[in-house]
This record gives structure tokens, C-alpha cells and sequence, in this order.
């Protein structure tokens, strides 16, 4: 193993045993260094590395802290991996969605209130019948985003965000070629919203799974 990777393990070995604590500030680099039985150089090339991912938060004038870990903080390292996606992985990126939104939706049903229902509605009515691709498509990412933030998972919440970039670009080029996807697309999000007013889960959830299925199927027939 790598010395550089030998410290990381250690300083995570700190903080999965609850040495280092969320929002704990680390010891001097020297104190901590002897501790571990590193070297210098590759503790601060490991801070450095654990930084970069949110893990530590290095504070100039202050010292190093370990963040608070919350899951949408660690899972912007993952936004930032996906944006390096091949146009070809783009259906594998709508599969996982596939999968993992409709069960976010299906959990909303129970725990959506009826403000945030009255919101949704609202940006829907905002629209029109007619709304250019952009404004759509940027409709689009807020109601789910708002719906699977409803979920009350927010592991669930961040991995879905940190997916929804690739997947943007094939929900334009559909809507600039495909004559009927805004229509389908208004149609969709309107059964959705019935289906959550109504608390009924399965309903929601097999509207969710339609509505990003008629993407990747779109998808799949243009390649």
C-alpha cells in the first residue's frame, strides 16, 4: 500500500471508530503524524486527497476539521465524477434512474405535505400548455428534484441529483425531436401529482417508472 494511502485509511480509521467526530478539528500535524506513524509529507498529500471529498475541511489560519459527513456534502464528489460521463453511458445513467426514482416517489406518497403538493401544482400551471424544451426540461429537474426531497431520504435525494446531469442533455435533445414529448411530459407530472394527492404509492411509483422510461426508450430508438 501506497504510504499516501496508508495514511487516508488511517485518518478514516479514526473517524469510522468515532475518534474523530463530525466537526472535530484534527491535532497539529506533528502530534497527529507521530500518532499514526506517518511521515509528514504523506499526511498532509492524505488531507489533501480527503479534502478534495469532502471528508476534512481545511481551514487556512484555523486547522483541519472533519466536516459534518453529510451525505449530500460527500455525494458532490460524486456530481463531480459523473460529469465526466461518455455521451454512450447515458442510458446506463437513465436505467439507475429507472430504478432508484420511482422508490423515491412511491415514498414521497406518505410523506409529501400539501403545501409542498400546492407548489408543485403551481410551477405546473406556471408552464402553460405550451413551454419551450428549456423551460420545461428545467421544470422538469425541479419537480422531481422537490418530489424525491420529499422522500425523506436524503442519501436517496443526493445520489439522484448527483445522476440527473447526464441525463438533461438526452431530456432536451428529446423534446427539440420527439413531436409529442412536451405534451407527454405535462401529462405525466399531472399523474404523478394525482397519484401523490391520492397517497397512493403504487400509483406513483408506476408513473415515475413511465415517465423515465419513455426517455430511455426514446433514447434507445435514436441510437
Amino acid at each position: 500500500m501506497a504510504v499516501t494511502d496508508e495514511a487516508i485509511e488511517k485518518i478514516k480509521g479514526m473517524i469510522v471508530s468515532g475518534a474523530l467526530r463530525p466537526g472535530d478539528r484534527l491535532p497539529k500535524e506533528s502530534e497527529l503524524a507521530a500518532e499514526l506513524g506517518l511521515s509528514r509529507n504523506s499526511l498532509r498529500e492524505a488531507v489533501r486527497a480527503l479534502s478534495l471529498i469532502r471528508i476534512l475541511d481545511v481551514r487556512q489560519g484555523d486547522g483541519t476539521y472533519v466536516t459534518s459527513l453529510d451525505p449530500q456534502l460527500l455525494l458532490e464528489a460524486l456530481s463531480f465524477v459523473v460529469d465526466f460521463h461518455r455521451d454512450d453511458t447515458v442510458l446506463e445513467f437513465l436505467a439507475v434512474r429507472r430504478i432508484l426514482e420511482p422508490a423515491a416517489t412511491a415514498m414521497a406518497a406518505a410523506r409529501i405535505s400539501e403545501a409542498e403538493l400546492d407548489t408543485l401544482t403551481e410551477q405546473l400551471d406556471a408552464l402553460g400548455a405550451a413551454p419551450s424544451v428549456e423551460e420545461l426540461v428545467a421544470c422538469d429537474l425541479e419537480f422531481h428534484r422537490g418530489i424525491v426531497q420529499s422522500s425523506g431520504n436524503s442519501v436517496l435525494c443526493s445520489l439522484l441529483d448527483g445522476l440527473s446531469g447526464p441525463t438533461t442533455r438526452a431530456r432536451v435533445w428529446r423534446g427539440l425531436t420527439q413531436e409529442d414529448a412536451v405534451s407527454r411530459t405535462l401529462h405525466e407530472h399531472r399523474a404523478i401529482l394525482a397519484a401523490l394527492r391520492d397517497r397512493d404509492a403504487e400509483a406513483a411509483r408506476s408513473w415515475a417508472t413511465v415517465h423515465i422510461a419513455s426517455v430511455e426508450q426514446w433514447l434507445r430508438s435514436t441510437l
